[in-house]
């Protein structure tokens, strides 16, 4: 079944029956009959109760086998067990979609995980789709669909309107629709997955992505169990041209076997989300206030309006604010261009004390006169060197005599430059707000909120211009070696085979054969201990650099053997790695990782010992272009050091972004063998002079399921 398929019945249905109906509107089973007849469902509704008679002024059928004509949508709310031979009766009656709202499955063991299993095997088998368990539902606004016991519309339902929310926990979502209908933001949808046996929240972007009424989907996520599946759901709401907001909370701890490497001390899963969004064009936020503000702003803002840029000009009428505006805005990764000198002067003709440059001082006289704040306005907004205009109104709305004199400059803005996106950070009475909103206005209250919210603004706007990354066919190789996971020596083989360069190098199995193996690479050499059981050589000190003759070569070779033997006593030793000492250049790290929702991702950073120190690294999904590589190495903030910072000359990122591009390869042809692979650190010589791998570390796909 497709992504989202089957979900109208859900969201649109001609018939509920609730299974567990209940006389009493407090219960579980009696709130879902008593919210449909309240807020007016218009189609059939059939309470089922084992007792039959009359439920809640509706006649009562003792099972949903009785009810005489075909039910598009059901509601269980009966305990576990009864509700697994609920859902069979629904099937085998061709019911299109049910909502479990009991608890009672995985979440309480290994038996609940049994009749979870079952349900799942209904949906597949049958076609039925299937929301939950220990779920709170779903609602279609509009319709009045509402298959939920959420007391989130006990009072009243929320306004019509486009934004839809999907989400995998019922309070979190439910508190999320209830806050936006405070903030005046109409509802399209809302679905809570719950436990997600059949429905996930794939299928819930999906289905949102083609519904007419949905113009903007709000996503509260903790994780989810089909990457490629939440992909394709998020690529067709980015091709609807549908924004994607997600809340996405939790982090997954690295397992002990991911922390071998390097690699898995720095993708972590949270981080490959963030991959995942930007791939897809979906703006991910911070918290549920921000969740919340993206709401109401693209409710506000018309998608021809999107900024296409990040360049703000910032209006107060105070110095210290517009400093405080300026920090915000940085802050948020939005820049602040110079106005040009025809508007500054603009600004000085109508406010001749104000302060011109960006942000704008109109200091307090422009509270007195419209027509003075409008001109500032109009002048601003006219200058092509920004992207957006923010205006800071402090109080000014709550005083009846200033709220005239910006409503009245704020309608003649409007009148001359209807398609500049303004954003007001204010706050005021409920009725001038909607005034103010119904112009086209978003308003934020708070300095840092009004940032962040114009940054996803520009996020959205800036991502709707980008499209897929272009699919890269890789087809899987030939099984590996048991050596290449032991032995440093193999597993470079490997790298060089995908192609990726490394020097020459061999293994030295006693003293004697190591210092003939030196003379014929030839001086200086490194050397480096070979063992299965030591992933990380320099904590034992079993790495030597810059040997520059036999003698040396001899002392080391000493010393670092009485350091291993005293520092990995029960590390099995193989031999003794030696090879050509290499030249200079820029230390990177690469790596692989294979995520357990998204498959292999590769990593690039900064590299040597500082990499886990530093954090600066870009993943992406496996596999990428030379291209997207490139990106991902212009992306780190090391970057200057491989553009020839400082005198410095310019690195070999091209031959990088290659040895980036084949490792991701190499990741998606191994992903059922290797977990992860690190090299550190990949040598970036300079321009013209390539890339060698001076350290590889594969970790097999068993380690980590250990």
């Amino acid at each position: 079944m497709k992504v989202g398929e089957g979900l109208d019945a859900l969201f649109k249905p001609r018939s509920i029956a609730i299974i567990g109906a209940s006389q009493d509107e407090t219960k579980i089973g009696g709130r879902p009959l008593q919210l449909l007849q309240k807020h007016g469902f218009e189609g059939r509704i059939y309470p089922i109760n084992k007792s039959g008679g009359i439920v809640q002024s509706l006649p009562a059928f003792v099972s949903v086998r009785d009810v005489p004509e075909p039910i598009d949508l059901v509601i269980v709310a009966v305990p576990a067990g009864a509700a697994v031979a609920a859902i069979e009766d629904c099937a085998a009656i061709g019911v299109k979609a049910a909502v479990i709202l009991s608890a009672g499955f995985t979440e309480v063991g290994e038996e609940g995980a049994l009749l979870q299993a079952r349900l799942t095997e209904i949906a597949r088998q049958s076609g039925m789709r299937i929301l939950g368990p220990n779920c709170l539902g779903s609602i279609g606004i509009a319709e009045r669909s509402i298959a939920t016991f959420s007391i989130a519309i006990e009072a009243a339902m929320p306004p019509a309107g486009p934004v839809g929310i999907v989400s995998q926990s019922g309070n979190l979502g439910s508190f999320t629709m209830r806050s936006a209908s405070l903030r005046g933001v109409g509802i399209s949808r809302f679905i809570a997955t719950g436990n997600e046996c059949d429905i996930d929240i794939a299928d819930g972007i999906a289905w949102m992505a083609t519904d007419p009424q949905t113009k903007i989907i709000l996503c509260c996520l903790e994780t989810c169990r089909d990457g490629a599946k939440f992909v394709a759901a998020l690529e067709m709401a980015r091709a609807a041209g549908k924004p994607v907001i997600v809340l996405k909370i939790g982090s997954s701890e690295a397992g002990s076997a991911a922390a071998a490497s390097h690699t898995g001390a720095l993708a972590g899963s949270d981080a490959v989300f963030d991959v995942v969004f930007r791939n897809a064009g979906a703006v991910r936020v911070a918290n549920i206030e921000q969740l919340i503000d993206m709401a109401h702003v693209l409710s506000v803002v018309e998608a021809d309006r999107l900024p296409r840029g990040n360049r703000v000009a910032l209006i107060a009428a105070s110095g210290g604010f517009g400093v405080m505006m300026a920090d915000a805005a940085s802050q948020n990764g939005l820049t602040l261009p110079r106005l040009g000198q025809d508007t500054q002067d603009k600004i000085l003709q109508i406010v001749p004390y104000a302060a011109p440059h960006n942000p704008v001082d109109t200091t307090a006289q422009v509270s007195a006169r419209p027509e003075l704040f409008q001109g500032v306005l109009s002048a601003v907004a006219s200058d092509p060197v920004c992207d957006v205009v923010i205006v800071l109104m402090s109080s000014a709305l709550s005083l009846p005599r200033l709220r005239d004199v910006y409503l009245e400059a704020l309608r003649g803005l409007k009148a001359e430059h209807p398609d500049k996106l303004v954003v007001l950070c204010c706050s005021g009475p409920d009725d001038v707000i909607a005034q103010i909103n119904a112009m086209g206005f978003a308003t934020i209250e708070g300095i840092d909120a009004v940032c962040s919210a114009v940054a996803g603004l520009v996020r959205v706007g800036t991502m709707r211009a980008h499209t897929a990354l272009a699919a890269i066919e890789v087809l899987p190789g030939d099984a590996l070696p048991a050596d290449v996971f032991a032995n440093e020596n193999e597993a470079k083989k490997v790298l060089a085979s995908a192609g990726i360069p490394i020097l020459e190098e061999r293994v030295a199995t006693d003293k004697a054969s190591l210092l003939r193996d030196a003379a014929e690479i030839g001086y200086p050499v490194v050397i480096k201990i070979v063992s299965p059981d030591i992933a990380h050589k320099t904590e034992v000190g079993g790495v030597v650099v810059g040997l520059a003759n036999e003698g040396d070569l001899a002392q080391a070779y000493d010393t670092m053997m009485a350091s291993v033997a005293a520092k990995a006593p029960d590390a099995r030793i193989t031999g003794v790695l030696v090879v050509k000492m290499a030249g200079s250049g820029t230390e990177l790290i690469l790596g692989t990782k294979n995520d357990s929702i998204f498959g292999p991702i590769v990593m690039v950073g900064l590299g040597g010992i500082f990499a886990e120190v530093m954090q600066d690294v870009s993943l992406q999904i496996a596999p990428v272009s030379e291209a997207t590589a490139l990106e991902m190495i212009r992306s780190l903030k090391a970057f200057p050091l491989l553009d020839g910072a400082r005198g410095r000359p310019k690195a070999d990122v091209q031959a990088a972004a290659s040895a980036v591009a084949a490792l991701s390869r190499l990741a998606i042809q191994q992903a059922s063998s290797i977990a992860e692979v690190d090299i550190n650190p990949l040598l970036v010589a300079r321009e013209g002079e390539g890339v060698v791998a001076l350290d590889a570390l594969f970790v097999p796909v068993a380690a980590t399921q250990l």
